[in-house]
């Protein structure tokens, strides 16, 4: 069992090994790329080898209740004309492994979503927004230069802006693509959204 070693938010664009390479697919069906090819920022490491074949890469966790977060999300399924990005709400059980095999917590996804990119490498809060935003085509994908500012800059200003999400945008009771239903095909916890749903009905 992997055990957990990151416990404080540090600059966390790891290599974390779980990735088959054989067997890494893409929502088009292509194996993905070698994870050499993937741009890093600043820090790498290496993590043990779990739950191969079982996580897809491009997912991002995120916090399914925030407005905010939700509007984000809205505006990468527009343009993402390709469908490289794909989701899970942090709110889904189906979030837990790839916050196991990344080494983060629930709490710590609260306050920095990650970005699994595969195959091996994650990215928590700017980075990882950066990196989403480099998948896109022009000129979103342009603003993926702004990795060029220093962590410390980049993450000043994330964290300020998202420990004042709910007080600015609100928060729903439920993850808000279920309100929107068009969006879950995105989504790779569709099918327990969906079930929850039904039973609190």
């Amino acid at each position: 069992m992997l055990r957990t070693t990151v416990r404080t938010l540090k600059p966390l664009e790891k290599r974390c090994s779980f990735f088959s390479r054989r067997n890494v697919v893409t929502s088009g069906g292509a194996a993905a790329a070698d994870g050499d090819d993937l741009l890093l920022d600043d820090v790498t490491a290496v993590k043990p080898l779990v739950e191969p074949t079982l996580l897809q890469p491009r997912v991002v966790v995120y916090d399914g209740v925030c407005h905010l977060c939700h509007g984000g999300v809205k505006q990468v399924i527009r343009v993402d004309k390709h469908k490289k990005i794909k989701f899970c709400c942090l709110q889904s059980k189906a979030a837990e492994p790839y916050m196991r095999v990344c080494g983060v917590e629930r709490e710590d996804v609260l306050r920095r979503f990650i970005f699994i990119e595969g195959p091996g490498v994650y990215h928590q809060g700017s980075a990882a927004a950066l990196r989403v935003l480099s998948y896109l085509p022009l000129p979103y994908s342009a603003l993926s230069s702004l990795m060029i500012v220093p962590r410390p800059i980049r993450d000043a200003a994330y964290d300020y802006i998202a420990k004042q999400r709910y007080a600015w945008f609100g928060k729903g009771d439920s993850c808000l693509v279920l309100q929107e239903k068009e969006l879950l095909e995105r989504f790779i916890d569709r099918d327990e959204l969906i079930n929850d749903k039904q039973s609190e009905s």
